[in-house]
Order: structure tokens, then C-alpha cells, then sequence
């Protein structure tokens, strides 16, 4: 059996799957296949269709991805028309700028029932842009509440919340409505301990289905220990099966979304966990990056290049006998902690998030918005696995033998660096070598 067929049936969806996107996904891990995408945007309509026809071609079960420029996510639309109309440089696909029915003649060019493609944005305040997907007929798309206010804006997180009712109950009314992901488990992309990206995953989930929404997703990134990371997706996958019983949902893992190994070799390898620790934990998607990431915007040919290398690396997975290496710290005790202590405070959970951020109930390590205490402190320990240093007013223990040292600016610098440092130095097995060969650019080997 296929161990992408592991997971206890108790922490697995139980209703059908509804949309395009989740049948796709949930079809496909049915059939023992990992769903891989990139982070892909490009600002014209050319390049852009070029982009999704590259990765609907490779070698994987892949899903198409549109990622937005920085203007559109901060609703500068005439910033973003005036870029197209002089040909100024933009950093992803501006949707709104080009029309709702640019967009739609875009999808219908290349996606379909065996290639759905999610629009990835970065917006706090997205309602605009959610009408124009609509209108769009776009498959998916991402956020939430507090995933995408935090560390991408300035805006007051009740604004937030009222922002993303208005967003999920605009999507819920559609006939076919989008599919719609929490960046929860993502947040600030490192030194969040597992149990808060648990917790703030699950809860935006809930404000979600609270809001009419039942096609949904939840994430979780990569971070510095995999045995810690399996227990935290172990956590993750029992409490939305807990919570989220009349729901269609998955799980999408995200390769390490902090600073990156600065070799092809580290990158490939700290990729290459990613998609054993998917593959292991029974997700059912995941989010690659590639080596360019570390120093600019990937190529179309270097986003194939790595979905391939990661649909390699899965079937081999797949084929090895299960390996059992997860932590047991407490994880799904904690967030199940911040869920519920969380969920107290309001009769909704829109007004429950903004009472818990202005009381600190919950706050995200060394997040500077204005509407998170930023009392909490965390580091990686000596073997490799991120714990809470200071709780902050968050109702958590310190783990016994915790270091209760303020982090320095040159230790917060080192942490940061943690995974770049362990993958770039290490040496690289025979194995490794020969794993390579699939995403090598010069005579590609493709994988089914």
C-alpha cells in the first residue's frame, strides 16, 4: 500500500469531495499520488498562459498556480494598469488590472478537471480581488484573516475579519464556489513553534466553515526537525478531523518557507525532505520551491524542473517501507489548548481572533503589527527543534530546560539561518546524487 494511504480513516475528510480542486487533489492522493505546485506568477497574459501550460505538461500531478503582483495585493490597481500599459516590471499576475474576463479566457485556455489552477495573493483586505476571481471563475484560492494580516500588512485585524466574512460569504453563495486554503500553518514563515501554526490554521478553518464555506484546505510549513514536523501534521490532521467533520478538507504542506540554502544541492535536498515528510504524513498537496529562490524569481523551466524532481522523490517514498521518527512534545495538546481557550472568548470566531490577539491569548513570535503582543519568544534547539522560549500571556508551559535567554540580534540572525546552514554543509549521499538526475535542466529525466 502506498504509505500516502497511511493516515487513520478518523483523520480523514468523510463527506465527498465538491469542487473541481478537492477532487482533483483527493483523487489523486486516493490513486497514492502527492499533488505538487509551484509558486508561480508572471504579469502578462502570454507568459503567464506559458507558465501553466509548462506545469500542466510535466511530469506530475500538478496543479496550476497564479501568483498576484505586490500592487494588486494592496489593492493599487492603477499602480498595476499603469505597469502594463509602460511595460514597467511587476512581480506576479495583476489580476484585477487585466479584468475579471482577461483572466477567465486565460483559464479556460489551459485549466480543466485533471488541471485546476489556485490564484495565490498575499491581500489583507483581498474583497475586490475576490469579486473579480469570482467573476473570473477562478478554481482556489488562499488566506485568511490573521495568516494574511499579520505579515503582510498594517491593516487592523478586525478589519481583517470583517474583510474575510465578506469574502467567504461572496464565495459560499456561488454555485460552484472556490475552494479556499488558510496560510494559518505559514505564519511569518520560520520560528513560529508548531503548535501556534496548528492552532492558527485550524482556527481560520473554522472562521471559514463559520462564514458558509465547506471546500477547504489547511496548511502547515516545513521547519527545522522532521520528526517535529510529522508530530505537528499528526496534530494538525487529528484536530480538523475533530473539528472539521461536515467539511471537504485537506492538507497542504509547504517546503521551508524561511531562508533558503544558497546551493543547488542544499536546495534540492531540504526540498527533498519536504516531499518525504508529505509523503510520510499523508498530505495531500504540497508547495515546492526551487534553487532560484534563494536568489530571484524562478524561470518556467525551473518550476518543472522542481515539481518533477518532487514527484521523483514522492513515488520513491511510496514505495519505502513506512519510517516512524515523530516527536512526542505535546503538540496537539498545545493547539488544542489555543483552539479552544480561543474559541471561548467570543460567541463567533472572527470576534474570538481579534479578542485573542488584543489580549496576546495568542500572538506569533517576532511579528511587528501592531495588533500582536509580540511578548512570545522562540529557538531552535541544539537539536534542531523549535520551542517556545517565552510564552508571552499564551496560556503554554515552557518546556523544562528551555533556554529563558533573551534572543540576541545575532542569535535571532543564527536561528534564522538554521536550516540554510544544515543543508548547504552537510554531504551529499550517492543517493542524493542520483536523485538529481530527475530535475537536471540539460536532458530532463521524466517520471510519471
Amino acid at each position: 500500500m502506498s504509505s500516502l494511504a497511511r493516515i487513520p480513516e478518523r483523520y480523514a475528510p468523510q463527506i465527498p469531495a465538491r469542487g473541481r480542486f478537492s477532487r482533483h487533489v483527493r483523487g489523486a492522493h486516493a490513486r497514492g499520488r502527492l499533488v505538487v505546485q509551484p509558486r508561480m506568477g508572471f504579469a502578462d497574459l502570454a507568459t503567464m498562459r506559458e507558465g501553466l501550460l509548462g506545469v500542466r505538461g510535466a511530469h506530475a500531478t500538478a496543479i496550476g498556480t497564479i501568483t498576484l503582483d505586490s500592487y494588486t495585493r494592496v489593492n493599487d490597481h492603477d499602480s498595476a494598469r499603469q505597469a502594463l500599459r509602460t511595460g514597467a516590471e511587476l512581480n506576479g499576475f495583476p489580476l484585477v488590472a487585466h479584468g475579471p474576463e482577461a483572466t477567465r479566457e486565460l483559464l479556460g485556455s489551459v485549466s480543466g478537471p485533471d488541471f485546476p489552477v489556485q490564484v495565490r495573493h498575499g491581500s489583507a483586505l483581498p474583497y475586490p480581488l475576490f469579486r473579480a476571481m469570482v467573476e473570473a471563475g477562478v478554481d482556489a484560492t488562499e488566506g485568511g484573516p490573521v495568516s494574511y494580516c499579520l505579515p503582510y500588512s498594517r491593516a487592523p485585524i478586525s478589519e481583517a475579519v470583517k474583510a474575510w466574512a465578506r469574502c467567504c460569504e461572496l464565495i459560499a453563495a456561488q454555485p460552484d464556489p472556490m475552494h479556499l486554503e488558510s496560510f494559518g500553518g505559514c505564519m511569518l514563515g520560520q520560528l513560529c513553534p508548531p503548535s501556534l501554526l496548528v492552532a492558527l490554521s485550524v482556527l481560520e478553518a473554522l472562521f471559514f466553515r463559520e462564514h458558509g464555506l465547506s471546500d477547504i484546505s489547511l496548511s502547515y510549513a516545513q521547519q527545522t526537525h522532521p520528526g517535529q514536523d510529522m508530530e505537528a501534521i499528526a496534530a494538525l490532521r487529528r484536530l480538523a478531523g475533530e473539528r472539521l467533520a461536515r467539511a471537504d478538507w485537506h492538507v497542504v504542506l509547504y517546503t521551508f518557507m524561511g531562508v533558503f540554502p544558497r546551493t543547488s544541492v542544499g536546495s534540492y535536498r531540504i526540498l527533498e525532505e519536504s516531499v518525504r515528510l508529505a509523503v510520510r504524513t499523508g498530505s495531500e498537496r504540497l508547495i515546492v520551491k526551487t534553487p532560484a529562490e534563494a536568489h530571484r524569481i524562478p524561470t518556467i523551466t525551473e518550476n518543472v524542473d522542481a515539481l518533477e524532481f518532487a514527484a521523483s522523490i514522492a513515488r520513491d517514498e511510496a514505495e519505502r517501507a513506512p519510517e516512524t521518527v515523530a516527536t512526542d512534545t505535546g503538540i496537539y495538546e498545545e493547539a488544542r489548548l489555543l483552539v479552544d481557550s480561543t474559541l471561548e472568548m467570543a460567541p463567533t470566531v472572527g470576534e474570538a481572533l481579534v479578542r485573542a490577539f488584543g489580549r496576546g491569548h495568542l500572538d506569533v513570535p517576532y511579528c511587528l503589527h501592531q495588533d500582536n503582543a509580540n511578548k512570545s519568544r522562540a529557538y531552535v534547539d541544539p537539536a534542531g527543534m523549535l520551542q517556545w522560549a517565552e510564552p508571552g500571556r499564551m496560556p503554554l508551559r515552557v518546556a523544562r530546560g528551555a533556554s529563558r535567554r533573551p534572543v540576541s540580534a545575532r542569535g535571532l540572525l543564527t536561528m534564522l539561518g538554521f536550516n540554510e546552514r544544515r543543508f548547504d554543509r552537510e554531504q551529499m549521499t550517492q543517493g542524493h546524487l542520483r536523485q538529481l538526475q530527475y530535475a537536471a535542466p540539460a536532458g530532463r529525466r521524466r517520471v510519471s
